[in-house]
């Protein structure tokens, strides 16, 4: 899970002929888990043995593993320490105009004071043939930002009323102060937010410096032969995954194939990395981060839609840097309250799975005992889900919203996160119940294969599941129906704890 690139050895496959669990290039995700394209490889491997096998007119059995591509082929597994050397140059988007996405004129008044911004909230007239009930949305969102404004706008923010505020979704004009001031990175004291700033923002812009001085320090001290391979030091390793998994954070968002995007995140990942020793950097931390760039870097621009049609790079160097080392602080806050999901075993992940279980099988019992019966483990499947928040399963907008209401909460990325998970599962369990009955075909001639095309079935839905068209009011019900589970459980331990565990005293 960290840095380093132990699972990816240099063995060439064997040829396959007997063995179910041929390892290919992309066999695994970052996690250890089958890969999707695996997944369906071996599913209609598996279907086709249980199938009569045609007889080959020309008497000559075609073999994949001659043209070099097939299961049998001979293609090695690179190590993972040589990958970004072996990748060819990455291309980053071409700079171009924003396309009506400019920097705030008051920018500088902005980057010494958020609640500046506050003062630059214009409402675009509602469109003159609205409906009546568009009018009630045009006037129940101006109504919420006001409120926001007038909680952000006190010489003392009061943390509970923003709290419960919060909870059904920050409007995007007040987000950003909103969170900062949640996980108290801002102090709730206007007169203390201006030098606080100025003091965090320089800190993290030192610690940046150092770090880097130092590692070009001691790679230039080092012999030519140790930097690179596994000869190179542990700073060097965790940098060099860093720079694996950052061109790969969210690739389908544009504003984060960008040169100064990457380049931004990976110093934040690598100066948390060394900060944190008993954790290093764990593969999934990076999604993490871009919730808060996102949301912080919207700040500065004229649209708050910033994930398409602009290049970062156009801004000026210090609003970078505080959109920067804003992300950092709020990312370190965040993680500091589930840091046990990151540390050596990542026992917090553990223990937030088994809760899980234990959980669905209190609130869907039947779809907790398919499970069990079909031979998925929920560590196969919901280890992604702990590890990165759900993140993969959502869009970065939906996952914005659903943090308004972690934040909100006093544990939310740690305990609330839990019910989330539970409630989403649960909203699929018609469909993988109904699972069952897809390879009934299957039954008269396979045994113990029917188990595992099962298995396999239940898995590539759960790793791919179908939320691509989810709305705001989607994750809304999805939290309502995680509150209620959290009402109904956080009460009463005895609840999650299955026989024989004992839950530590800081869990759940």
């Amino acid at each position: 899970m960290a840095a380093g690139g132990e699972g990816w050895g240099g063995e060439h496959a064997e040829d396959d002929d007997d063995e179910e669990d041929i390892v290919y290039d992309d066999d695994e995700d970052e996690f250890g888990l089958p890969s999707l394209s695996s997944m369906r490889k071996k599913q209609n491997k598996s279907i086709a043995a249980l199938q009569p096998k045609a007889v080959d007119p020309g008497g000559v059995g075609g073999n994949p593993s001659n043209l070099g591509f097939g299961l049998g082929s001979g293609r090695h597994r690179a190590n993972s320490s040589d990958i970004a050397e072996e990748r060819g140059p990455t291309m980053y988007p071409a700079a171009r105009k924003g396309e009506g996405k400019i920097l705030r004129p008051q920018y500088k008044d902005i980057l010494r004071d958020p609640a500046n911004a506050l003062n630059l909230i214009n409402h675009a007239p509602p469109p003159t043939n609205a409906s009546p009930k568009e009018m009630e949305m045009y006037s129940s969102r101006i109504s919420r930002i006001n409120k926001f404004k007038r909680l952000l706008q006190t010489s003392t923010v009061p943390l509970s009323e923003l709290r419960n505020l919060a909870w059904s979704g920050a409007p995007d004009e007040v987000r950003a102060m909103t969170w900062q001031l949640l996980l108290g990175y801002l102090p709730t004291n206007s007169e203390r937010r201006i030098s606080t700033l100025e003091r965090k923002r320089k800190e993290y812009l030192d610690g940046v410096r150092q770090a880097f001085e130092r590692s070009a320090t001691a790679n230039a001290a080092k012999p030519p032969a140790s930097t690179t391979g596994r000869g190179r030091g542990l700073d060097e390793a965790i940098w060099h995954q860093i720079s694996i998994d950052v061109p790969r954070t969210s690739p389908h968002i544009p504003l984060y194939g960008y040169e100064a995007t990457q380049r931004s995140l990976e110093r934040i990942l690598y100066v948390w990395a060394i900060r944190h020793p008993a954790s290093g950097y764990v593969q999934g931390i990076n999604d993490l981060a871009t919730p808060f760039w996102q949301v912080f870097l919207g700040v500065y621009i004229t649209d708050l839609n910033v994930e398409e049609g602009m290049d970062p790079g156009q801004l000026p160097r210090s609003v970078l840097d505080a959109v920067e080392a804003d992300t950092f602080w709020c990312l370190t806050k965040l993680l500091d309250g589930i840091q046990d999901n990151y540390i050596y075993a990542q026992p917090g992940i553990h223990r937030q799975v088994r809760a899980l279980r234990d959980l669905t099988m209190r609130i869907d019992s039947t779809l907790a005992k398919h499970l069990e019966n079909e031979g998925v483990e929920f560590m196969q499947f919901s280890f992604r889900w702990m590890n990165c928040l759900l993140m993969r399963e959502m869009s970065v907008q939906n996952t914005i919203r659903m943090w308004d209401t972690y934040m909100a909460e006093e544990q939310g990325f740690s305990r609330f996160h839990l019910y989330v998970c539970a409630a989403f599962l649960v909203k699929w369990s018609d469909q993988l119940v109904k699972m069952d009955f897809q390879v009934c075909s299957l039954r008269a001639i396979c045994g113990v294969k029917e188990v595992l095309i099962k298995s396999q079935e239940v898995m590539m839905f759960l790793q791919a599941l179908p939320t691509r068209d989810w709305t705001e009011k989607d994750i809304e019900l999805l939290l309502s129906e995680a509150f209620i589970w959290q009402s109904l459980f956080q009460g009463s331990r005895a609840h999650l704890r299955p026989t024989g565990e004992q839950f530590p005293e800081d869990g759940l």
